[in-house]
């Protein structure tokens, strides 16, 4: 028979998938997301009976403590990224694999987590960041948001339309999602042909790419533009990394390319593709972002 002790910690366990979603929005980083969730879970269990049964809405309870340890984490990853070798870009999720044991499978794949938006949530500040994801994305009205912040209403309004902005002005026209997979098939047959011209002809000419590998393997450390540049690039690393293998894939909702050696992921990249050419490509090599990619 269910007691009320099951019901309970039904109704707080079933909270979990929407704060692993805010979180790794937040913080554009899965393993962390994880941890602050635990964290959140952690603080709620440390109540005595009496107090938790007097709290009348637990899932605004788990989201404001999961929010303020957000933003907390946020303030703290400016300086850690300051440190960081080379650049940094969220971590990479892969398409669902159907185990209810796999934490990517608890993140809902939508346009609020494509790559290209991660990137621009990490050019605000954390205040920005919490305002405009809690509002814009999960649509908690600015009275709840304030409650997060520690801010007022008002204030938190400015923050999402500060935030909102930086949004727009970074929005490409994106092309739809057959084209963007057909383009990304195409860079992967040039790719592994290291056709250089085939390459050119798909990147758009000033586009950028961004590698991320933590200082612990062989990559770029500062951005780079130019379509002949990154083709050439490219190609340099089909040189270097003989016996890798380039297969298509879903990163974070939209087509990509995973690149193994010997059974093992070494580089997964993302795309923006805009008006039929590759604007941004994001190159993920760092082994701890690679985890959920087996």
């Amino acid at each position: 028979m269910t007691t009320p002790s099951d019901d309970s910690l039904s109704v707080i366990m079933s909270e979990r998938r929407q704060l692993i979603n805010l979180a790794y929005r937040l913080l554009g980083s899965l393993a962390e997301a994880e941890d602050v969730v635990q964290e959140t879970y952690a603080r709620w269990y440390a109540m005595p009976r009496s107090q938790q049964e007097s709290i009348a809405s637990p899932g605004a309870w788990l989201t404001k403590v999961a929010g303020r340890i957000c933003l907390d984490l946020l303030g703290s990853a400016r300086a850690r990224r300051e440190r960081y070798v080379g650049e940094w870009v969220p971590e990479p999720l892969p398409g669902r694999t159907g185990s209810i044991d796999d934490p990517a499978d608890r993140v809902t794949l939508d346009e609020s987590v494509n790559m290209a938006f991660l990137v621009v949530l990490e050019s605000m500040t954390p205040a920005e960041r919490v305002a405009f994801v809690l509002h814009d994305v999960f649509r908690y009205s600015f009275a709840e948001v304030a409650d997060i912040v520690g801010r007022t209403p008002a204030a938190c309004r400015q923050l999402a339309s500060s935030a909102r902005h930086r949004v727009r002005e970074a929005r490409a026209s994106v092309s739809p999602a057959a084209e963007q997979a057909a383009v990304v098939r195409r860079f992967k047959q040039a790719w592994e042909a290291k056709d250089i011209a085939a390459l050119v002809g798909l990147l758009d000419p000033e586009a950028r790419a961004i590698t991320d590998s933590g200082g612990q393997v062989n990559a770029a450390l500062r951005p780079f533009e130019g379509g002949e540049r990154i083709a050439r690039y490219a190609v340099e690393i089909a040189d270097r990394v003989p016996g890798m293998t380039i297969e298509e894939c879903s990163v974070n909702g939209r087509p990509g390319l995973v690149a193994r050696r010997d059974g093992v992921t070494v580089t997964v990249v993302a795309f923006e593709v805009a008006d039929g050419r590759i604007t941004r490509l994001w190159g993920i090599r760092n082994p701890d972002k690679l985890r959920l990619w087996g």
